[in-house]
């Protein structure tokens, strides 16, 4: 902790236009070291740009992060076995760890500034807390769903304890705190959200300073209610959550004008690529993923895709270069040696470089409209809506089908095979394809095995955190793992181990939830 308390960096970020010059970004975003004040809106866009790289897709999430962690825990990938292959690798969970406390840090120093404002300059510039803390939360959900309790609330005050170490070692919060904290802020924020009136005044700056959303009131409450959705859904197994679950779910649902959320492709949560010369792009995400092999296909998601005619197989992935034009995954069951074969004979399927890897506008998932959809499916199914249901999780097909084909028109890379259309027979013919059809299946467990199986192909490498916790909360889809028994840990983890500066400098802190710091130990919520 000491390292991430002496991090605080108090920002002056500004974000001018949505096509600023390479020179004009740089001169927006002055160097925290040689300024001695902010302001609520510089501290706004310092705070959003803080965990860009945990955002959009770049190189070291993905490579150092991902590449041995979470694409192997879900198969969105395919890999060959190794020693070890189930332990989260430490350079990546340290960093991750760090990031997000610099990101708290910078959270912090924004209330920090809020707070020293007049009451009605508070009011004035309340959009910029009320849209901060949701996407604050929003990260914040992540890194719970990774590791359980963590410092939290008592986080990041170095600056505001006035430079005091001893003060500001943090307390761990409970997970279930945690989310319910989350749950409570964002229920007001949703009733506040359609009452709130931005000042003329006030309004213009913040358009400037919001990459995520462009000043959009419309889509921070989409985003707002499309997170509890979220957040609601995963901790739906909790028996001291399921009366909330139902009624706030309910009310979402049944006041879409109230409470909006993503419902299509239009209004999706996500920060745009708008030049390459910018901190905001993509460009890491080929090396990211590509490098070291990390871009091959898993046999269980090709497999499916091949079966039921999915349009998205040529869109997400591209043939091996000695396949012949066969889509070929790599069997997480077979020897070392054989899946070694495979893959240096150019058999395997890769990420599609034009549509994904090599497409430096690819944007930074928050939410989008499929994944809402898929969640809507799930409420519906254990509210006894089989109809409606139905709707949502056949559009949540098609919505992520729109999807991808969209993602392919922002590239301007050309080296994959041109991407045939797609056409509404196609997709009708897809889901009604035997392993997707809602009618051919028998029964509640059935459907929720086509609602996972469908959000796991949706996520695959783009929203992995999401795709991991949604695997541990529900099992699904069933997938199988060779046991590494060469280590304690023969098969993927259930959370992430703490970063080793938590025993060594927050240690009297870290004593109270080190009997829980074990890889076997579910995040609350996992209570299948």
């Amino acid at each position: 902790m000491k390292k991430i308390f002496s991090f605080i960096i108090i920002s002056t970020l500004i974000i001018g236009g949505v096509s600023c010059s390479k020179s004009e970004f740089a001169e927006s975003y002055t160097d925290p070291s040689k300024v001695s004040a902010t302001t609520v809106e510089k501290q706004f866009a310092g705070f959003l740009i803080a965990n860009r790289d945990y955002v959009m897709p770049s190189y070291w999430n993905y490579f150092v992060v991902l590449r041995t962690t979470l694409t192997r825990y879900t198969q969105a990938v395919g890999w060959v076995n190794g020693l070890n292959q189930y332990i989260p690798a430490i350079s990546g969970v340290n960093d991750r760890w760090s990031n997000f406390y610099q990101f708290l840090a910078q959270y912090r120093e924004l209330e920090k500034v809020n707070n020293a404002l007049t009451a009605e300059e508070q009011a004035e510039k309340r959009i910029y807390m009320i849209a901060a803390a949701i996407y604050f939360y929003d990260h914040t959900q992540k890194v719970v769903d990774f590791h359980g309790d963590i410092p939290w609330s008592e986080a990041g005050m170095l600056s505001a304890n006035g430079g005091d170490y001893q003060a500001s070692y943090a307390k761990y919060d409970g997970a279930e705190e945690i989310y319910t904290k989350m749950l409570d802020d964002l229920k007001a924020f949703a009733d506040e959200l359609n009452s709130i009136t931005v000042p003329s005044t006030v309004q213009p700056i913040f358009q400037n300073q919001d990459f995520v959303n462009g000043g959009s009131l419309d889509l921070w409450k989409r985003y707002c209610n499309s997170l509890r959705l979220r957040i609601l859904t995963r901790v739906s197994g909790v028996s001291s959550f399921q009366s909330r679950v139902t009624s706030e779910i309910a009310a979402i649902l049944g006041d879409p004008t109230k409470y909006p959320v993503v419902d299509n492709n239009s209004n999706n949560v996500q920060i745009d690529v708008k030049e390459l010369t910018t901190a905001i792009n993509s460009t890491g995400f080929r090396s990211g993923l590509e490098d070291w092999d990390g871009n091959l296909a898993g046999k269980a998601m090709i497999d499916h895709m091949i079966t039921n005619g999915d349009p998205r197989l040529r869109a997400i992935f591209q043939p091996g270069d000695s396949a012949a034009g066969a889509y070929i995954g790599l069997d997480p069951m077979l020897s070392e040696a054989a899946q070694t074969a495979l893959v240096n004979g150019g058999k395997i399927a890769r990420y599609n470089w034009s549509t994904l890897t090599r497409n430096e506008y690819f944007p930074g998932e928050l939410i989008n409209a499929a994944e809402v959809s898929f969640l809507i499916a799930e409420a519906q199914l254990k509210a006894g809506n089989d109809g409606a249901a139905k709707t949502a999780y056949e559009k949540g097909i098609s919505q992520s089908i729109e999807f991808y084909y969209w993602a392919r028109t922002k590239s301007a890379n050309s080296q994959s095979p041109a991407l045939t259309p797609t056409n509404t027979t196609e997709i009708n013919n897809y889901i009604a394809s035997a392993a997707v059809s809602w009618t051919n299946a028998a029964n509640e467990a059935a459907k929720l095995s086509l609602i996972a199986t469908q959000k796991w192909i949706h996520y695959n490498v783009i929203q992995l955190p999401e795709s991991w916790s949604e695997r541990r909360r529900l099992d699904l889809p069933v997938l199988s793992f060779i046991p590494d028994n060469s280590s304690t840990q023969t098969l993927p983890p259930f959370r992430w181990a703490y970063v080793a500066g938590e025993r060594t400098y927050n240690a009297d802190n870290y004593a109270a939830v080190s009997s829980k710091d074990e890889l076997t130990t579910k995040i609350f919520w996992d209570v299948k």
